[in-house]
This record gives structure tokens, sequence and C-alpha cells, in this order.
């Protein structure tokens, strides 16, 4: 098997006192999409965080074969990887192709010069937001801004993407839609870390899955084993209450 392309070993972080994060163990291999579900509060945009750098941690991460002792967000980003937050942080007075040219900036200032090239191809993803290049990002729809902040992210061609709950304030057909163009990552090369309070879906487009409770994992393994485990059933995808009621 190959080695991960994202590592955690014994990943621990702390508020203070209070740790959020213990002893975390977590791989992402090349071309896989794993996802972290679990109850609010139980660390999931925590580890994200922490990973991209957001934060101090301890224990042990590496990316792409090379130990990175202290996390920072320049360093990972300069490794190839991206973060989308919960909140999008678009900005939303500046157009859809200026939020795009943004997200390619640190390219640029490395002598990169291929945005152009890198726009069609986020345009190929999200036709949409082709339509709408020249309209302001605070005049999109939910899902058009999810979609936007994923493309600004993916100007950067990263290795991995992180998102941090892509169907949050999203109706279900958006989500179904938003969680599509994260499988699709898979076949463009992009590896995908995914934190998703909708679990059902989560589970559906990833290849693994980690559960995480009170900041530690709980259980993993394969998506698709764990989306038919009674444990993950009754606490997160909803059926056995109501296989209880129709009892």
């Amino acid at each position: 098997m190959s080695e991960p392309l994202l590592q955690l070993r014994d990943f621990c972080v702390s508020y203070g006192p209070v740790e959020a994060l213990h002893q975390v163990n977590l791989d992402v291999r090349e071309g896989e999409i794993v996802t972290v579900i679990g109850p609010n509060g139980a660390g999931k945009t925590t580890l994200l965080s922490a990973a991209m750098g957001l934060l101090p941690s301890q224990g042990q991460l590496q990316f792409n074969g090379q130990p990175i002792q202290r996390p920072t967000v320049e360093a990972m980003v300069a490794r190839g990887v991206g973060l989308v937050p919960e909140k999008r942080e678009l900005f939303g007075e500046m157009s859809v192709e200026d939020n795009l040219l943004l997200g390619g900036f640190a390219q640029w200032r490395r002598g990169q010069r291929d945005q152009a090239a890198r726009m069609q191809e986020v345009f190929d993803i999200f036709p949409r937001l082709k339509e709408r290049r020249a309209q302001l990002a605070a005049t999109l729809s939910g899902g058009e801004r999810q979609m936007l902040a994923i493309g600004r992210a993916l100007m950067a061609r990263p290795k991995l993407l992180m998102l941090d709950e892509p169907s949050l304030g999203l109706a279900p057909l958006i989500v179904r839609e938003v969680l599509l163009v994260v499988a699709r990552l898979r076949t463009l090369g992009v590896s995908v870390l995914l934190v998703e309070q909708n679990a059902r879906a989560a589970l559906q487009v990833a290849d693994r899955a980690y559960v995480l409770e009170m900041g530690a994992v709980a259980i993993e393994g394969e998506a698709r084993t764990l989306a038919n485990d009674p444990r993950i059933v009754e606490a997160y995808l909803g059926l056995g209450g109501a296989a209880r009621a129709a009892a």
C-alpha cells in the first residue's frame, strides 16, 4: 500500500487546559476521499484547522512523505494543501472571476502564469460560475457560493483539498450537486479530506471514514462498511429511531 499523502499520528490540539483533539491517527492517500463525521463539538473543524496550520498542535504531521514539525498556513499551501472553511470567506464585493484569481495569487507570485488555464478548468467543473463570472460574489446563491469557494481553492491546484461542512445551509438537491463535484475531484488527482455533518451524504461519496467523538477517533473503516454499521446508523444516519417507531 502506498504511503499516505497526509498522515497524522498522536495529533493533539488544546485550547488552554482543554484538550480538543486527543491522539488522533488519520491517513489520506492519493486519489482518496476521506470523511470525518461526528456530533457537533467533536473536534472536526479543529482537526482541519490544526492540519492546515491555523491552530497550534502536538504530535506528528507528515505530508507527501515529509514531516512538518510546526505546520503553518504558508507551509501547507506551499506543499499543495487547500482549505475551504465552513464560512467560505469569499470577497462579496468582488466578482466571481476576481475571487478565482485571488485563489491562484500565491502561485502567480512564484512566477506561475497559467491562471487563465486554471480558471478554465474551474469553469469546466462549475459551468454556472462561468455564466456568472462578472457577477459579485455576494449576489450568488448559497450553492453557487460554495462552488466558488471550492473553485477558488482549486485555482492553487492542491494535492489535498480539505472541505469543512460544504453542505451547510444548502438545499438537498444542491448538496447532492456539490458532493458529486467532490467525488469528481478524485478523477482530477485531488485527494479530499471532508468534514461533514450530513453523515449519510458523506459516507456515500467517501472511500474511507473516521468517526470523531469528544476529540478522539471512535470508529474508522471503509465508508461503505460504516454506512451499514448499526452504531453509525443509530447515532448518525437517523434510521434507528425510525425503525423502532415503526416496530
